[in-house]
């Protein structure tokens, strides 16, 4: 769960720093679920 966590702030943050319009941002965002949605995946199997 922490490594979710952090993972999830990391992706955050990236995703604030990196994006210059509203697509750019959605773009990121999706970026960041999906990473989020890997990781869970990988922690429960």
């Amino acid at each position: 769960m922490k490594k979710i966590i952090a993972l999830t702030l990391v992706a955050a943050a990236l995703a604030v720093s990196a994006c210059n319009t509203v697509s750019g941002a959605g773009r990121d965002v999706s970026a960041a679920g999906r990473a989020v949605t890997t990781t869970a995946e990988e922690v429960k199997n």
